[in-house]
């Protein structure tokens, strides 16, 4: 199984184009498309289901779940400006979340009692989120190179700080301190 690929800042390239032209073909039915888009971000929603569940068990069935919801939501992929890997990290977490407050409520799981109203955002909102995406955008493009790729990697594609540390050879409290350097300056340039 060919791991997902990103910028390390070691030569490996983003195959983010790759991933989003395959949500793209799983929205329209490509069986084979969604078992490349499978075999490409598993490992990495799988780390994120059990990152989150810490239970094996539980995050493999988790996985089938959120492949699912992949297959069933495709269509909503919005392109654009949007990660598509940011996007199934989303799902993948957000459908950890709620197994975990499953588990903690003793409900049943919201998806066996029918079909709800579409709670997505309206027209009026998604308009709201692109204008402060571009305003993020523009201050992230202030922040130098691997400071920007750092925050991306942490709170966009949910990578550990252990991991960016690895990433970018540096000591775990020199990427703290990166991060919560960083998070300032954006915290600073969003309130301009």
């Amino acid at each position: 199984m060919r791991p997902l690929a990103r910028h390390t800042g070691r030569g490996q390239t983003d195959n983010s184009p790759e991933i989003a032209g395959l949500i793209s073909r799983t929205a329209l039915r490509d069986r084979p498309a969604f078992a490349r888009l499978y075999e490409m971000t598993s490992p990495k929603l799988f780390a994120v289901a059990l990152r989150i569940l810490k239970n094996r068990a539980e995050a493999e069935d988790a996985l089938q779940e959120i492949y699912v919801k992949v297959w069933n939501r495709a269509d909503r992929f919005a392109g654009g400006g949007s990660s598509p890997v940011g996007w199934l990290i989303a799902i993948a977490r957000n459908h950890a979340i709620d197994i975990l407050r499953a588990r903690r409520s003793g409900h049943d799981d919201i998806e066996d009692h029918g079909e709800l109203a579409d709670r997505g955002p309206s027209p009026e909102a998604s308009a709201v989120a692109a204008s402060e995406r571009q305003r993020l955008d523009d201050c992230l493009g202030r922040l130098d190179g691997p400071k920007a790729e750092s925050v991306r990697g942490a709170y966009l594609e949910g990578y550990s700080y252990q991991e960016l540390a690895e990433r970018y050879a540096i000591p775990l409290n020199t990427m703290r301190t990166w991060l919560r350097r960083s998070l300032m300056k954006l915290k600073e340039c969003l309130e301009e």
